[in-house]
């Protein structure tokens, strides 16, 4: 008889449609990026919504983007990811601690990735924009979590779904929203680091419940053999 050490990260119920919701996440992050690939200016999107400058928003909002901006540097990432994986720990699902820590790398490790190969800048050469890395780690956390809260509360496809897709649409636009305010990336920036984390994280978190499900079995599997 086999078992699973601790709740999967990803819902049965939610597989199906949040792996559609990746698929077209990936599709716009593709075409998006083909779009603009070698460009340094706004595209004609960025221009509609709002040309980025160093002086787009005023204080106090200001600061408040700052702040948020704060939060996916180096230093405030890792103090997000410590919290998170504590928590995940607390509450006794060492799958989400897992998922916490490989969710937030795959997601930053396909940006930067992707930013070399897409090769737009913004504010010269060396500032390689697409797409933008703190969307797609802010939506990231939020997708996670709004996973493990799925769960805990066992909640059906439609509000799991529902959760899901709300807690990555604040965080992106919260996240998008200060990096546009300061100048850091283009609106299309945004979108592409939303969608990276879209069509990132359902997939890490099946793979993360694939291995712990696969070491589970081998777990059982050699426990009758020894006792034998």
């Amino acid at each position: 008889m086999t078992g699973r050490p601790a709740p999967a990260v990803l819902p049965p119920s939610l597989r199906p449609w949040l792996g559609l919701i990746a698929a077209l996440a990936a599709l716009v992050v593709v075409a998006l990026g083909v779009l603009y690939a070698g460009h340094g200016e706004p595209g004609r999107v960025d221009r509609w919504i709002i040309r980025p400058t160093a002086d787009s928003v005023p204080p106090p909002w200001r600061h408040v983007a700052l702040a948020l901006d704060f939060l996916g540097e180096p230093a405030g990432s890792t103090m997000l990811i410590v919290v998170g994986v504590a928590g995940c720990l607390l509450l006794r699902r060492p799958r989400a601690a897992v998922l916490v820590v490989a969710g937030v790398g795959m997601a930053v490790g396909t940006t930067t990735l992707l930013k070399h190969l897409v090769g737009r800048t913004i504010h010269g050469d060396g500032n390689l924009s697409y797409p933008s890395g703190h969307t797609a780690f802010f939506t990231a956390l939020a997708l996670m979590a709004a996973l493990l809260t799925t769960g805990r509360l066992g909640l059906g496809r439609t509000g799991g779904t529902l959760l899901a897709l709300a807690a990555a649409l604040v965080a992106g636009a919260v996240m998008g929203w200060a990096q546009v305010a300061l100048g850091a990336h283009y609106p299309t920036d945004v979108l592409g680091g939303w969608c990276t984390a879209l069509a990132v994280i359902p997939a890490t978190a099946w793979l993360v419940d694939r291995m712990a499900d696969r070491l589970a079995d081998r777990t059982a599997d050699a426990g009758p053999r020894e006792r034998r």
